[in-house]
């Protein structure tokens, strides 16, 4: 049903009501018993056991619940109590995450109304907001927020501010007129109607309620929220990508070597045994441990950068995000309407400052010049605040405006030129006021100055202004306001309003001596037209920076506003978001579109004007199904869905909603948009990191596989034990895999493109990387065992020692080289002095199992003579320079070419 087009008594008659009577207790309990009360309803929650149990459905984990069970099976109890802590703290850590982020509906029944006024038998009484039912009459002044939808039936100055449902910045102003177009009317269009969770800033109204509930425009963001799915995040598909491969690996091993062995006449059970320790090696168990920890140090860098992170994961998201799909109001805009330009008799000025600071410089063209030597222009300011309502206020940190913004606008005008309100008081005083209202577009005040001479003075629509006018103020004389001069004004407004300013006009009449003035039909005739102030929500100075810095990266930025489209255009213009040939949409033209229309253009599209929260949706849907990573700023309770249903949704901290930061995976603390660009960069910062220690951590169990898996294929004896095997994977791998986490980025991390959202973990050469390496670290493990066990056969454990400094040796130097995508030599190792530390830890530890005689029958070790630590450390250095040297001496010759 389209209210807004109907008259209000044809909304009385829809919904069954009378506006002289309101509705009976006996109609509101039957309405209320039918369609329920007047709340949003929440979809049904999972309990605490099976969102803790959801936790262990991830792949990665069902692996390592399966190592747990293989080495409880061989009596290795140690390693499977190990392993199990693992898997039950990560699984605690994403229980507590999950229990945070679901609270968007409650935030959205917060912003209901608690009470409301409503006519019922006949008279006013107020009552709980969840009890209103359609046909409800209703009435609200400034100060009051809305309890549900309604149709208006009678206003008095009435403005709404809407902005967390439209975006839109400025106060709405109401009427009751019906309101008929060929096409849908978006929300913020709906000049008679009132929605539920909006508020009312001034004036006040009576309304009819025409939806209640879910069935509020509000309702429709509950429902949207409900069914918006939250994205599975790129590192959440590698880390699955990578949990498969490595079981599929685990278990070819396993079969393959008990082929082996089988066939070279070891006994079943012995072989299926070394097998099994084959399997696990396979599994790096610290990694899920290891990457929850990456993530966590992330945030706390992101938190003194500015930007908390709700969920773990979304951290790394960003570092892929290839769109930035960002509300304009207070993300990318101050949300203060400051005057820029002043027009009047043909002369236009400029005036610097932005925001609410007083601090500003008026220019004609490029010369300064002070308002007091131009007698209009002082008029037209000092008309600007005397004709106004707004006051402004200091806090710790700030000026505030309290009253309508656009009024603070001039009223920071006039006192750039000095006219504050404490200056005009001792030279005006103000006789009578006619607030501003909707029908007339205009508010006048009658003056009375030193002399005892009176005037009124409006301000107003300019063009509704213009037709009130019989004169104009021209080369600083009075002159009839002719065709030639209406033609002048006309053209000025238009080019004021091209560059997306709000254009407010200032007009003035003489009052005879002891002329009584009664009505606002009497004041506002007959005026003469002084001029235009022309202003606009400006961006925030560092955006632009932070667009370009974005752009760089292979990232666009896309505009996304409820905002008109010219101020939405000149904005996008200003912050470089816009390029040349770049498309912009409205709303209307959004709603005539299904997404697969939408997405055969949706890449040639940078700003999107007067959109819904439907709109928003569709949007991101069409752009991650042209396979973008979408992260999605806002601030309202109109961004929510879409921040929700984004790869990466982030809200403002500041202005932002509840509802908005809970639906959200980051909350900028500054509300900057240029806190994202850091945020980016970290995310970046974190992938890399982690593709560092997954290279560090499977080149190591590569070695460890196919040192056992040569051995075998050589019926050698087993060169590692189980519990040497474990050992590395959680004390020698785990400490610098750590510690990688905590690495620098190289310097050339936002010089190109996000990665590709399908690209997989093994892609850029890193697959190569691990096998290679890997395959040298086993060769060098086992022959150093070699060596040892042929020099005295019957001394096993001693050359398994051997094999067990070896390898542990080849994988702390092989960490050095993880650091950098070209070789060890191309960064310097002391600049991640974490690492360096990690490194002589583990070399620590290695050495009390090797010495500290209590511990040596537990990892099965003896003391390594002197002697054949030359050995050890020789063959541990070969799989690292070994192919580094080769890379250096090939770039050598190349440059050399």
């Amino acid at each position: 049903m389209k209210w807004y087009e109907l008259m209000s008594e044809e909304v009385e008659k829809k919904v069954n009501t009378s506006l002289s009577s309101g509705l009976t207790d006996q109609e509101v309990k039957q309405r209320q018993k039918q369609f329920g009360y007047n709340e949003l309803k929440e979809a049904e929650r999972p309990s605490a056991l099976l969102l803790f149990l959801a936790q262990f459905k991830d792949f990665m984990v069902l692996v390592l619940l399966a190592a747990t069970l293989v080495s409880g099976l061989l009596g290795e109890y140690i390693d499977a109590i190990a392993i199990m802590a693992i898997v039950l703290i990560n699984g605690f850590l994403g229980f507590f995450q999950e229990r945070k982020a679901e609270k968007s509906l409650q935030a959205l029944k917060e912003l209901s109304a608690p009470q409301v006024n409503v006519f019922r038998n006949n008279e006013w009484v107020r009552t709980p907001s969840k009890e209103l039912v359609v046909g409800d009459i209703i009435k609200f002044t400034s100060g009051d927020r809305i309890g549900a939808d309604i149709r208006l039936v009678n206003v008095k100055s009435l403005e709404i501010e809407e902005s967390a449902l439209t975006g839109e910045s400025v106060p709405v102003t109401k009427h009751v007129e019906p309101i008929r177009e060929n096409d849908d009317v978006s929300l913020g269009d709906q000049e008679n109607m009132a929605f539920m969770g909006t508020m009312v800033t001034r004036g006040s109204g009576v309304g009819i309620v025409v939806g209640t509930g879910m069935n509020t425009a509000m309702g429709q963001i509950a429902e949207l929220l409900q069914t918006a799915q939250a994205m599975i995040t790129p590192l959440q598909r590698r880390l699955e990508q990578l949990g498969k491969i490595l079981i599929t690996v685990a278990l070819i091993l396993t079969l393959l070597v008990v082929i082996v062995g089988v066939i070279n006449g070891h006994e079943v059970y012995e072989m299926f045994l070394a097998g099994v320790s084959l399997a696990v090696a396979a599994i790096p168990e610290g990694l899920p441990a290891i990457v929850t920890v990456a993530l966590s140090l992330g945030v706390q860098r992101m938190i003194k950068k500015n930007a908390i992170v709700r969920r773990l994961p979304a951290v790394e998201t960003l570092g892929c995000a290839s769109v930035i799909c960002s509300d304009k109001t207070g993300t990318m805009t101050q949300n203060k309407m400051t005057v820029t330009h002043l027009w009047s008799g043909g002369k236009t000025w400029t005036v610097s400052g932005t925001g609410y600071d007083v601090n500003g410089y008026f220019f004609a063209g490029e010369t300064e010049i002070k308002p007091s030597d131009h007698k209009t222009l002082q008029q037209l300011l000092t008309f600007g605040v005397l004709c106004n309502n707004a006051s402004l206020k200091r806090t710790d940190d700030d000026i505030i405006v309290d009253g309508d913004p656009t009024e603070g606008a001039l009223l920071v005008a006039g006192i750039k030129a000095g006219l504050s309100n404490d200056f005009l008081a001792n030279q005006f005083e103000i006789v009578e006021e006619f607030p501003f209202d909707s029908a007339r577009k205009m508010m006048s005040v009658i003056v009375k100055d030193r002399s005892g001479n009176q005037f009124v003075v409006t301000k107003g629509a300019p063009d509704v202004l213009l037709g009130v006018s019989k004169s104009v103020l021209w080369d600083y004389k009075q002159q009839p306001l002719s065709g030639e001069y209406e033609n002048k004004i006309k053209h000025a407004i238009e080019g004021l309003a091209s560059n997306a300013l709000r254009t407010i006009a200032v007009g003035f009449k003489p009052l005879r001596p002891n002329q009584q003035v009664v009505s606002e039909r009497e004041a506002e005739n007959d005026l003469t037209f002084i001029g235009i102030q022309g202003m606009i929500d400006p961006p925030r100075p560092e955006v632009k920076a932070a667009v370009k810095e974005c752009k760089d990266a292979g990232i666009k930025t896309i505009m996304i506003t409820g905002d008109h489209l010219i101020t939405a255009k000149a904005i996008a213009t200003q912050l470089g978001i816009l390029p040349a040939g770049g498309k912009v949409l409205d709303g209307n033209a959004l709603s005539k579109m299904d997404v697969e229309e939408l997405e055969n253009i949706v890449d040639d599209v940078y700003v999107y004007a007067r959109v819904s929260p439907e709109h928003k949706l569709k949007i991101v849907k069409a752009l991650q199904s042209r396979g973008h990573i979408v992260a999605m700023t806002g601030d309202g309770v109109n961004d929510a869905p879409a921040i929700k249903a984004s790869d990466i949704g982030i809200a403002m901290g500041i202005t932002g909603t509840d509802v908005a930061k809970e639906a959200s995976s980051l909350v900028l603390l500054d509300d900057n948009f240029a806190t994202i660009r850091a945020a980016i960069k970290e995310g970046r910062n974190i992938y890399e990191n982690i593709r560092k220690f997954i290279r560090y951590l499977l080149a190591s169990n590569v070695g460890e596989i196919l040192v056992m898996l040569f051995a075998m294929l050589m019926a050698l004896p087993l060169p590692l034990v189980p519990i040497q095997i474990l050992w590395v994977n959680l004390v020698t791998d785990g400490l610098p895999a750590m510690a990688l986490g905590l690495d620098q980025p190289e310097g050339n991390l936002m010089k190109h493109g996000p990665r590709h959202p399908k690209e997989g973990v093994f892609a850029r050469g890193l697959g190569w990387k691990i096998i290679s390496r890997g395959f040298l670290i086993g060769i060098a493990t086992l022959a150093a065992f070699m060596v040892v066990y042929h020099r005295d056969p019957n001394n096993l454990g001693y050359a398994q020692t051997i094999a067990f400094a070896t390898l542990v040796l080849a994988q702390l130097i092989h960490v050095f080289d993880c650091r950098s995508e070209r070789s060890i030599f191309h960064r310097n190792p002391f600049q991640n002095m974490y690492l360096v530390w990690a490194v002589i830890s583990s070399i620590v530890l290695m050495l009390i199992v090797i010495y500290y005689p209590p511990l040596q029958p537990v990892f099965k070790t003896y003391a390594i003579e002197p002697r054949d630590w030359l050995l050890v450390i020789g063959m541990s250095a070969i799989p690292t320079f070994l192919l580094a040297g080769s890379l250096l001496t090939s770039k050598r010759s190349e440059a050399r070419s």
